[in-house]
């Protein structure tokens, strides 16, 4: 009888309860598609925040010394240098699938045939290595520094021209000297001379404009620091930081047991950049403050966003049901007087009412669900040009969500409900 009832009046209320199920289902859907992108923006947001470079620097021990005494650039002095054979650990550390890309620079002065001093940086643009791993690898500034202008020419491609002398030219540089695509730049430096063959130019927008980079065992012949680095840039998807990684990135044994494993085991950019410092003999690697603060406060923004409208979009659910089931209770006020007349009570019509309700609920949650996840497509290649993976905890989530606003939108029509009284519905009839 009960379930007769329910069929009754789903088919004689059917446009009112399929204006509620569309009400539920444009909430569903809304709430569906933010949450999926929320869960998935993190690594999207990091993925787009990385082609602006790297947000660890890793530097000798001395220079880092030197540099948090005087307040200057941590360049290698007196003979302070990683090993360029140690560089391929850093993709064996715990976080190693987080480290997007990376480069080691050496920095040496060279002058030109007219006198000219110039800074000669030596870096890897697309190097292919083997790891310890067993993985290969391709890293450097053709990915690491995506962003600067290559205004003439192109860029250095390493592999390619491995057993060639080439550089590129700061555009700064190249304009001021009257250097062109093509020439032959001989440059001499403490140890050796090169002539290195300009591939193009670039616009940094920084002190790179007035500098020439080479491939780094050119830079290192010059000065004759073969198998050294003066500095590793990484570029690292991380988490962003919290309390316990504040307190972590200034003493690492301040914490217990408990909260280094749960430092060292998320990916915050501090215990990314002690991993770092395990696997890279007496070095320093610290975060770019002002990149990582950046893309943390950026991502946390960005969440916050889609959540708001995740709330609205509930909330204006809710008032539209509460509307939709009020207006539906008003109309049949005198069946549940009559209901109440012959002996039902209030909890029996109830949950005849919410059960109604709620099968409704069911049909246009479903219904929104899988709105949700075209939206969220359509959202994560719209803005990410990346489809966005939807996880198995949203179904939960959206369910108990649908649930909790159908209710809430129900309670105005259940307080009605509660306080009609037969004798005033049925007087007359």
């Amino acid at each position: 009888m009960f379930f007769r009832m329910i069929r009754g009046t789903l088919l004689r209320q059917w446009k009112k309860m399929i204006l509620i199920a569309i009400t539920i289902a444009l909430g569903a859907s809304l709430a569906t598609a933010m949450l999926s992108v929320v869960l998935d923006v993190g690594d999207k947001i990091n993925q787009e925040l990385k082609t602006y470079g790297a947000n660890i620097t890793v530097v000798p021990k001395q220079s880092s010394v030197v540099s948090d005494l005087y307040d200057v650039e941590g360049a290698a002095d007196g003979g302070a240098y990683l090993q360029e054979k140690e560089l391929g650990k850093i993709k064996t550390i715990f976080w190693a699938f987080n480290i997007v890309d990376y480069a080691p620079f050496v920095r040496a002065s060279a002058t030109l045939k007219d006198n000219t001093k110039v800074l000669v940086t030596g870096s890897w643009f697309n190097h292919h290595m083997s790891l310890p791993t067993g993985e290969e690898l391709d890293a450097g500034l053709s990915n690491l520094r995506s962003w600067w202008d290559i205004t003439e020419g192109s860029w250095m491609d390493e592999q390619k021209m491995k057993n060639q002398d080439v550089c590129m030219v700061g555009s700064a540089l190249a304009q001021k000297e009257k250097i062109h695509v093509g020439d032959i730049l001989s440059l001499k430096g403490t140890k050796t001379q090169k002539d290195l063959k300009v591939t193009g130019f670039f616009n940094a927008g920084g002190d790179e404009d007035n500098q020439i980079f080479t491939p780094l065992h050119i830079a290192q012949a010059l000065d004759g620091l073969e198998g050294k680095v003066d500095s590793i840039e990484v570029s690292a998807l991380t988490t962003p930081d919290n309390d316990l990684a504040k307190r972590a990135a200034k003493d690492p044994k301040s914490l217990t047991v408990a909260q280094y494993e749960t430092w060292y085991c998320t990916a915050y950019v501090s215990s990314i950049c002690y991993q770092i410092q395990e696997v890279i003999t007496g070095s320093v690697a610290s975060a770019v403050r002002q990149v990582a603060d950046s893309e943390g406060a950026i991502l946390d923004k960005t969440k916050l966003l889609m959540l708001l409208i995740t709330v609205m979009s509930l909330i204006g659910s809710a008032l539209g049901i509460s509307n939709l089931v009020t207006a539906s209770v008003m109309e049949r006020s005198n069946e549940i007087g009559l209901m109440k007349a012959v002996g039902a009570q209030n909890a029996s019509v109830t949950g005849l009412v919410l059960t109604e309700i709620l099968v409704t609920a069911l049909l246009g949650g479903t219904v929104g669900f899988f709105m949700g996840i075209g939206f969220a497509q359509i959202i994560g290649r719209t803005v990410f040009g990346a489809a966005v993976t939807i996880r198995a905890m949203i179904i939960p989530i959206v369910a108990v969500l649908v649930a909790l606003v159908t209710l809430a939108g129900s309670l105005p029509a259940i307080r009605m409900l509660l306080k009609l009284e037969p004798a005033e519905v049925l007087h007359g009839r």
